[in-house]
Formats: C-alpha cells, structure tokens, sequence
C-alpha cells in the first residue's frame, strides 16, 4: 500500500521533461534515425549498481525520441534504463535514498557508446527524488517525458561532458 505522502510526490513529480529540441534536431526523424538492430528494448536496465530496494520510477515517453533515464545518488551512478518513444516503463528495486534525476534523449542509440548519436538532448531536474520505504509503503514516483500542461518540475540542461557515464 501506497503512503500518502508518496502518491502526493508522484503527482508533483509528473512534469514537463524534455525541453525543445536544438533547430538542427528538428529535421532528423525517428525512422531514418534509428538503427533497429541495436535499439535497446523499452524498459531495459542499461546501469545497475544499486538495486535491491522497494522504489519504483515509473516513466511515460509520450515523445518521438528515445531516452535513458539515470538515478544518481551522492555523486555515483546508480541505475539507468532504457524507454522508448511514445512508451512507459517502470524500474523497480530503488534502494531507499536520495536521487538526481538525469536524462538523454534523441536517435540512434550506440550500446557501446552508452549515448545517442544524433540530436542527443541532455538534461536533469533541478529537484530530487527521495525514496523511502516503511512496512506499509514505498515510494514510487512518476516522471512524463513530454509537454505537460500544469507540468510543475523544472529541468536544467547538462554539459554531454558533464552526464553520468
């Protein structure tokens, strides 16, 4: 059973995530962009370095563009995944904590890489996420990746050099 507390913060949480995309990104669309072969599946851990708790971070990519989420926690990565455009995923096993919240986004997605190849985005929220888990509770948080009306969570942009790889 759901607190309170964290179906409030999974209703502040949901917002307007990816910014507008730089002129040059407007022109690349998603069929000519991606490479099938090596497109993660949606929902796919791409990090795992801290799992094991109750948490979970549901994401709606109500875009065009693919996108990999990132948890970090002091100042190490802790998890990452894969969601795909126009669809939702959910990881669960967040350890009890605090998180910044990163994200990418954009087409062409390199696994060796561990980034987009053409019209990557990047950005992270300006507020953190804190999960907390009781007997009765856990949290979980939800995150839209698109234009929200009423959106409340702010975004900054990130330096790629300055991302959590």
């Amino acid at each position: 059973m759901n607190s309170l507390r964290a179906l409030a913060g999974a209703l502040l949480a949901s917002a307007l995530l990816l910014g507008a995309a730089p002129a040059q990104a407007a022109s690349v669309s998603p069929a000519s962009a991606s490479v099938a072969a090596a497109r993660p599946g949606n929902g796919r851990v791409l990090h795992d370095a801290l799992s094991g708790g109750e948490g979970h971070l549901k994401v709606k990519n109500g875009t065009t563009r693919d996108a990999v989420v990132t948890l970090v926690r002091g100042k190490k990565k802790a998890l990452s995944f894969y969601i795909r455009a126009k669809s939702t995923a959910t990881l669960k096993g967040i350890q009890d904590g605090t998180y910044r919240v990163f994200y990418t986004s954009g087409y062409g997605f390199s696994t060796s890489k561990g980034r987009f190849t053409r019209a990557a985005v990047y950005r992270r929220f300006d507020d953190r996420l804190k999960y907390t888990t009781s007997s009765t509770s856990a949290t979980i948080w939800t995150l839209t990746l698109k234009p929200a009306i009423g959106g409340n969570a702010t975004t900054s942009g990130v330096d790629p050099k300055d991302f959590p790889a």
